[in-house]
């Protein structure tokens, strides 16, 4: 009976050194996955803050842009005014000429 009882416990710490390494494995395999996470978190974190400087210094060029466009705008409105009273003033000196030279009657 002794050599059945002493079979049956070297049974049972064999089957608990086989648990005791696969918990092991599994505590090691968790260990590297949060590592893993920690590593990708990271990662996903500097990503995300090198877009987010990317995108204020978008947003400013833009807000750049539009500032220089509306005053593109402006120098165009600005121009079209004088070229408008320039043309008038040909215009008028053309007439001048004409009735000058006897070519148009006033």
């Amino acid at each position: 009976m002794e050599t059945n009882g002493s079979d049956r416990l070297d049974r049972i710490e064999r089957i608990l050194e086989e648990v005791s390494k696969t918990l092991e494995k599994v505590a090691w395999s968790q260990t590297e996955a949060i590592k893993s996470h920690a590593e990708m978190s990271a990662e996903v974190d500097r990503r995300l803050s090198e877009m987010a400087a990317r995108q204020q210094y978008h947003d400013e060029a833009f807000e750049r842009f539009d500032v220089d466009m509306k005053k593109l705008r402006d120098a165009i409105e600005d121009n079209r005014e004088d070229i408008t009273a320039l043309l008038r003033i040909a215009q008028l000196h053309d007439r001048r000429l004409n009735r000058l030279e006897g070519g148009e009657p006033t």
